[in-house]
């Protein structure tokens, strides 16, 4: 029996079933994707800036890496490219303390996910700075060191001589630095000399070489002193009692393993040991060394370091040449010129002054006259005089009128009062009952005893009688 033919509109192949399809749960495909970053990428290095720092109680530590240069922005989105990390207490790593928000950092660590929230994450195994790795880790822990020792101790810092005569330059006969500083020594102090102790500033040896320098230079001027006569020592500097007057250590820019000579320890001691007053001037501003924090004074670049070592002489000959300048503006004639000159200037300004003031005297005395003129004292004493009788004519008018007034008003209150009056009521054959031991007027027939002795008022006279009995209509005999 053949089968039927497949309808164009069966779509069964493309659209399987549950029981052809492979159906993974949110916990299951979680740990696909663990199992599957830890063993394709496993351990790896990353670098970027640490953010979110949290440090647990349990001693575990969460933060989260950043991207620190390009932050991997895309047209698309804006959101910085970051990873989830842990640093967890059993992990015997040193150099914890490097893990600080904001610090750019060199992690080694597993990655994998973490299957409660499906966030994949760098298990942390080892740290390290950005870019400087083991060197930057030996430069903090010299400078812990030598700091602990005292070498960085502001009290120990010299002062620089401010005329030097003689400078002791520590650098490469062949660098850029040697340049920039004859440069600048040769445009702001020409007379200055300056003894050049050549060495190395960069590879294996360097830092010797350097430290081997310094003290070829505390000997020498302890030699060159003793040579002095008593009138080349009396022409030093008060205090000075070497013939170099300061040191200069110094090279160009370069990456910090350029710069690393300067940070060797036997660096640091010959510069802490040298009797001379010793400056720093290594490598660009941002640039530190070992060298700079030992050293007595420290310049951002070699020409720095040339302008601070000739500022004294370099002030003291703008001054002179301001001072000059000052005594040619202060010659006398000159001085008695400004004076007369100012002299005139006053003199015209008072003539001008007293001019002024006479014509604003004369302007205030012509106005005073015409008001004087327009008031007329007597013309209006008059005037006023007018005004008070007319006044006083109006108030006893005005009074006799009120007064008028108010007596019109008694005499119609009255009349009014006298309309009301009770004789007035009697006079129409009214009279008023009242009891004739209290005097009380009785206005209820009920309220009249039997036997009461009553008074009655007429218009004229008074009727005394006794009641008999009271009722509704009141009614009474008279006796």
């Amino acid at each position: 029996m053949s089968k039927p033919a497949k309808s164009q509109w069966d779509f069964g192949e493309l659209f399987p079933t549950e029981q052809t399809r492979k159906v993974l749960s949110v916990s299951e495909l979680t740990a696909q994707v663990k199992r599957l970053l830890e063993k394709q990428i496993g351990q790896v290095w990353v670098t970027g800036e640490v953010t979110n720092l949290r440090a647990q109680s349990s001693g575990h530590i969460y933060f989260t890496l950043k991207d620190a240069t390009s932050q991997l922005r895309s047209i698309a989105s804006t959101r910085e490219a970051v990873l989830s990390c842990v640093l967890f207490r059993s992990a015997g790593i040193a150099h914890r303390e490097l893990l600080q928000d904001g610090q750019k950092v060199l992690l080694q660590g597993d990655v994998t996910v973490y299957e409660a929230r499906g966030q994949y994450q760098l298990i942390v195994r080892a740290v390290e700075l950005q870019g400087v790795g083991a060197l930057q880790i030996a430069f903090e822990k010299l400078k812990q060191k030598l700091a602990a020792e005292g070498l960085f101790a502001p009290e120990r810092k010299r002062p620089l001589p401010k005329y030097p005569q003689r400078i002791g330059l520590v650098t490469s006969p062949t660098g850029a630095a040697i340049r920039d500083v004859l440069h600048v020594v040769q445009r702001r102090n020409p007379g200055l000399a300056i003894i050049l102790a050549p060495c190395r500033v960069q590879g294996e040896g360097a830092a010797e070489e350097i430290a081997e320098a310094i003290r070829l230079l505390n000997e020498f001027s302890i030699g060159q002193a003793s040579r002095l006569s008593p009138s080349e020592k009396s022409q030093r500097q008060a205090g000075s009692l070497s013939y170099v007057d300061l040191i200069l250590v110094t090279r160009g820019g370069g990456s910090l393993e350029d710069l690393w000579a300067f940070n060797e320890e036997v660096v640091a001691r010959a510069i802490f040991e040298s009797a001379i007053p010793v400056v720093s001037a290594v490598g660009h501003e941002i640039d530190f060394t070992i060298s700079d924090f030992v050293a007595d004074v420290r310049a951002a670049t070699p020409s720095a370091a040339a302008e601070i070592i000739t500022e004294g002489v370099f002030a003291s000959r703008q001054l002179v040449t301001d001072l000059t300048q000052r005594m040619m503006r202060a010659h006398p004639r000159r001085r008695l010129n400004e004076f007369l000159q100012r002299l005139d200037d006053l003199q015209t300004g008072l003539s001008r002054c007293a001019k002024q003031g006479a014509r604003e005297q004369r302007v205030a005395w012509r106005n005073l006259a015409t008001r004087l003129s327009r008031v007329r004292p007597k013309q209006l004493l008059k005037q006023r005089c007018e005004l008070l009788k007319a006044s006083r004519r109006r108030l006893r008018e005005l009074a006799l009128v009120r007064f008028k007034d108010l007596k019109t008003g008694l005499a119609a209150t009255e009349a009014r009062l006298h309309l009301l009056g009770p004789e007035q009521v009697l006079s129409r054959g009214y009279s008023i009952t009242m009891d004739a031991a209290s005097g009380k007027v009785l206005r209820d027939a009920q309220k009249v005893k039997a036997g009461q002795r009553l008074k009655t008022r007429l218009k004229v006279g008074e009727v005394l009688s006794r009641a008999e009995s009271a009722s509704a209509k009141p009614s009474s005999k008279n006796n």
